[in-house]
């Protein structure tokens, strides 16, 4: 195995892979995920070789914050359950002096207005979904509609999902929504969330085929996550489309939720403003064709977001700490790409263990948000150090704005 580094990156190459360029440098990785990025490098369709963002961490066969870029083939537990998840941020017209000296009303107005997190109880709705759809769900509903159709004829198990009652709802675990402020105490808007219930059973049922398609060679591959479909196999077409509906979902989900928590802040304050001075939508878990090298290929982001050159995107810190509007400076080594966020040190199930209500209270203080014992998962010292991660990308993005949360709404 050799190891070149140099001041962006260092690059794994070994006879047994396709080379493994990792943006790391001063930020701690895994060995777990280190196992799965020489796994997903064995695979024969990888294109040139895999980009490593600083964020990594384990996922369910290839790990999160990884970029993985294949010719002719798709693994879709790669771009995994929750489908088209992103982020979405607006600058308002609002300065920090505008808010109110106790902002809980804030966050109980959100909490009120946009559904969040999940609560079944036997014979009632999952309070997490809609119970009344409101008309700009019903609008946005009717775009997505077809397309939905479409894929409930060929695979009826669909039309079993959460779909038209999820559009516009936050979900939960790490899905935030936020109030933040910028360098110039300007108030943003800030959420995280992606396809719901209908994208996790997208991407359940064709974990599911994959891993059945190649169920006699399953056991060639280092990890049965690592499925694939081959362009021109029976399921590869139908899976492109699945993905290309639930990626728009994802995007009309955080513009309902954007639209709907504006109101409910717009109910709290006083003084009119608007939000045309800046708003940005992209994914972070999703696959596309680009070309590359002079390539087209598929470009998987797992817990990436794209940063081409000019192109605005947003890296979230964790819980309490800070987070970033940035823009791609093209990095074609990286696929024009960048990390998603902080990513994980610790597990859920880790961090619980590890961490208390009150250092939970402690490390929020600044922050008008839950600190009970349901989120302590989502405690900052669970996630890597936000400033360290965007050292190590230095050569992918520049920091257009940076943000620091006052109010944040969990699931």
């Amino acid at each position: 195995m050799n190891i070149i580094m140099n001041e962006s990156y260092q690059t794994i190459s070994s006879d047994k892979h396709h080379p493994i360029k990792m943006w790391t440098h001063g930020v701690p990785v895994e060995e777990e995920a280190k196992k799965q990025l020489f796994n997903t490098a064995t695979l024969p369709f990888i294109f040139k070789h895999l980009a490593v963002m600083p964020d990594v961490h384990v996922g369910k066969g290839s790990t999160i914050g990884s970029v993985i870029p294949t010719y002719k083939a798709i693994i879709p537990a790669a771009v995994g359950v929750d489908i088209g998840c992103g982020m979405m941020a607006v600058c308002t017209s609002l300065v920090a002096s505008d808010l109110p000296d106790n902002l809980f009303g804030i966050r109980s107005a959100i909490e009120k207005t946009v559904p969040h997190g999940r609560v079944m109880q036997r014979g009632r709705r999952d309070t997490g979904s809609w119970h009344n759809v409101p008309h700009n769900v019903d609008l946005q509903w009717a775009k997505l509609a077809p397309g939905f159709a479409a894929l409930c004829d060929k695979y009826p198990r669909l039309k079993n999902s959460n779909n038209q009652k999820h559009l516009g709802t936050l979900g939960t675990g790490n899905h935030f929504i936020e109030l933040c402020l910028d360098e110039r105490d300007r108030v943003w808007v800030m959420l995280h969330s992606g396809s719901r219930g209908v994208g996790n059973l997208i991407g359940s049922l064709f974990i599911e085929m994959a891993q059945k398609d190649m169920e006699a060679h399953i056991g060639n591959l280092p990890d049965k996550n690592l499925a694939y479909f081959e362009e021109g196999s029976q399921h590869f077409d139908d899976y492109v489309e699945a993905v290309k509906w639930a990626q728009e979902f994802a995007l009309a989900n955080r513009e309902v939720m954007m639209e709907n928590t504006l109101k409910a802040l717009a109910s709290q304050i006083e003084k009119p403003f608007y939000t045309d001075l800046m708003a940005v939508n992209c994914h972070h878990n999703y696959v596309q064709k680009e070309t590359h090298f002079g390539e087209s290929v598929f470009i998987t982001r797992k817990g990436a977001v794209s940063a081409q050159k000019g192109q605005l995107g947003i890296i979230p810190g964790s819980m309490g700490a800070k987070s970033f509007i940035v823009r791609g400076l093209g990095n074609e080594e990286s696929f024009c790409s960048c990390s998603h966020g902080a990513g994980r040190t610790l597990s859920r199930t880790a961090a619980k263990k590890r961490f208390t209500v009150e250092d939970q209270i402690r490390s929020t203080a600044h922050v008008e948000c839950r600190k009970d014992e349901a989120v302590i998962d989502e405690i900052p010292m669970a996630y890597k150090d936000i400033d360290a991660v965007m050292a190590a990308q230095k050569s992918l993005v520049e920091v257009v704005h940076t943000l620091r949360q006052v109010v944040c709404v969990k699931g």
